[in-house]
C-alpha cells in the first residue's frame, strides 16, 4: 500500500490517547477512518467533526470490542459506512494495576478481555472480507510491558505479551492471503493512562530508566503505525518498539 488515500481504516479505542493520534495520522494521509469508542462518545464525535471540518472522511461507531458480538458489529457497520476495510488497528486497552496479592480474578479477566481478546474478535470478524479481497493491514498495539514485565501489572503484561504471540501466529496464517500483521510496542507515552502517574514517580523512577530521557508522544507511535501500513508491504509478524530505549 504505497499511499493511504482512499483506503478505509478501523481504529479501535480511538476516542482519546494513542487511538486518537493514530486516527488523525491516517486521516491526514487520506484514509477514511472509523473512530471506534466504547464509552468516550463525546471525544470520539468531537474528533470526527474535527476531521470532517478539515476535509477528511470519518465516522464514529460505538462498540465494546471486548465483547465478540459488538466487535463483529463494529466490522459490519464499518463495511456499511465505507464499503470496505483495508486497515485494522487494534488499539483498545485498559489497565488495572495491582500486585497479584491484591488483584482480583475479575480484574485479571477484565484487562485480558479488553486488551487481548478484543484483538481476536475484530480480526475474526474482518477476516472474511480481507481474504475475499486478498489484502489487508492489521496493526496490534502491544506494549514494552508485554516484553519485559512490570511490577503490579501482571494482567496487563500477560495481555500485551499475548498480543505479540497472536500477531506472529496471525501473520503466519494470513500471509497466503497477502495480509500483513504486525505489532507496535510503545514505551511510556503521554496519554491519559500515563497522566495518572504522580510527578515524583515520573521524575524519580520512570525517566531514569529511559535512555532518551523523556516519555514519548502519541504522534510518534502514530507515525510508526502509518509506516507499517504505507511502507510495510514486506514486513509481517514483527514487533516495532517505540520506547525511547527502555527495552532493547
Amino acid at each position: 500500500m504505497s499511499e493511504l488515500r482512499g483506503s478505509v481504516a478501523v481504529v479501535t479505542g480511538a476516542g482519546r490517547g494513542l487511538g486518537r493520534a493514530i486516527a488523525e495520522e491516517l486521516a491526514s494521509g487520506g484514509a477514511r477512518v472509523v473512530v471506534n469508542y466504547s464509552r468516550s462518545r463525546g471525544p470520539a464525535e468531537e474528533l470526527v467533526e474535527k476531521l470532517k471540518s478539515e476535509g477528511m472522511e470519518a465516522v464514529a461507531i460505538q462498540a465494546d470490542v471486548s465483547e465478540a458480538g459488538q466487535a463483529a458489529r463494529l466490522i459490519s457497520e464499518s463495511l456499511e459506512a465505507f464499503g470496505g476495510i483495508d486497515i485494522l488497528v487494534n488499539n483498545a486497552g485498559i489497565n488495572i494495576d495491582k500486585t497479584m496479592k491484591k488483584l482480583s480474578v475479575e480484574e485479571w479477566d477484565r484487562v485480558v478481555q479488553v486488551d487481548l481478546n478484543s484483538c481476536y474478535y475484530t480480526v475474526k470478524a474482518a477476516l472474511p472480507h480481507f481474504i475475499e479481497k486478498s489484502s489487508g493491514k492489521i496493526i496490534n498495539i502491544s506494549s514494552f510491558v508485554g516484553q519485559m514485565g512490570n511490577f503490579g501489572q501482571a494482567n496487563y503484561a500477560a495481555a500485551k505479551a499475548g498480543i505479540i504471540g497472536f500477531t506472529k501466529t496471525a501473520a503466519l496464517e494470513l500471509a497466503r492471503y497477502n495480509i500483513t500483521v504486525n505489532a507496535v510496542c510503545p514505551g511510556f507515552i503521554e496519554t491519559d493512562m500515563f497522566a495518572g502517574v504522580p510527578e515524583n514517580v515520573v521524575k524519580e523512577k520512570i525517566l531514569p530508566r529511559i535512555p532518551l530521557g523523556r516519555v514519548g508522544k502519541p504522534e510518534e507511535v502514530a507515525r510508526a503505525v502509518r509506516y507499517l501500513i504505507v511502507d510495510g508491504d514486506y514486513i509481517t509478524g514483527q514487533t516495532l518498539n517505540i520506547n525511547g530505549g527502555i527495552y532493547m
